[in-house]
């Protein structure tokens, strides 16, 4: 089940090509997961310090 501030599986389709692989240095965290907070923080309008940790 999808929540109400993370992407739909069709829209994260359209914008996953979009996002640059990782070549070198440590590894990222997971871009979906980071999309999600920036849609969660645009949605909500919690400042950046508010988020929850995840």
């Amino acid at each position: 089940m999808i929540r109400r501030h993370e992407l739909a599986e069709c829209d994260w389709e359209l914008l996953a090509p979009l996002i640059p692989r990782a070549v070198r240095g440590r590894p990222r965290a997971e871009d979906r997961q980071i999309v999600n907070g920036m849609v969660y923080k645009i949605r909500t309008g919690i400042s950046w310090r508010d988020l929850p940790k995840g």
